[in-house]
């Protein structure tokens, strides 16, 4: 029977050549396994520190999306449409408010260029007006009203002067006009300093005090200073 004997020939040839089993202990055999581990053959097709780092990042927005679409009525298609509103909110704040600048400031001067007739501001505000552009129009409006108190000596030229200082000096005089001088320095310094968006109502409004400062009379006192004799 030549099948039985190469089976049993092969089974004692194997015998004869077989090592006898190792018997490793388990914490000797976690020390070698992790020392084969730590081989860099090993890691060669790893991520890199930055891919890691960004595989968690989006793993935890997963989660906070999962966990705001659960919490929100209508599951993720609510969650959607509330972004969608808050989106379209924030973009109509912009567009009335304009552009987020530096706060309001009164430190600014009214003039910051070469020295101008009341003439030629007036007519400077209304090409801007002309052309819509109202943030110009109250600007060189207000440079024409505090010229033409400069000009009629009921004001000191002063370089340097900010619009409520100008508006603060020229109520004494004129006291009848005190308010709306203040509320004209206001506007100038919302458009310049405070990045606010004027209209066609406030370049009206300034535009009306120039001409009603043109034919008012100032209240003369010797404690008004610069004021005409």
């Amino acid at each position: 029977m030549p099948e039985a004997g190469g089976f049993i020939t092969a089974r004692l040839l194997n015998g004869a050549s077989a090592t006898p089993p190792v018997d490793i202990g388990r914490d000797p055999a976690r020390e070698a396994a992790r020392r084969e581990l730590s081989d860099p053959a090993y890691h060669q097709n790893d991520p890199s520190l930055l891919q890691r780092g960004l595989d968690k990042f989006w793993d935890w927005v997963g989660s906070l999306f999962d966990s705001a679409s659960g919490a929100t009525p209508g599951g993720p298609l609510g969650l959607v449409v509330i972004a969608v509103a808050v989106i379209a909110l924030i973009a109509a704040l912009w567009w009335r408010l304009g552009t987020p600048q530096r706060a309001v400031t009164s430190g600014g001067t009214v003039f910051d260029d070469r020295p101008r007739s009341a003439a030629e501001h007036r007519t400077t505000a209304e090409a801007h007006a002309a052309a819509r552009r109202w943030n110009e129009a109250v600007q060189e409006r207000m440079r024409a009203i505090v010229r033409s108190l400069e000009e009629r000596a009921l004001l000191d030229p002063r370089p340097g002067r900010t619009a409520d200082e100008a508006a603060a000096e020229a109520g004494r005089p004129l006291p009848g006009h005190a308010d709306r001088l203040r509320a004209a320095a206001r506007s100038f310094d919302d458009v310049t300093y405070g990045g606010r968006t004027a209209d066609e109502p406030a370049y009206i409004r300034l535009r009306d005090l120039d001409r009603d400062l043109e034919r008012s009379k100032p209240v003369l006192s010797e404690s008004i200073p610069g004021a005409a004799e």
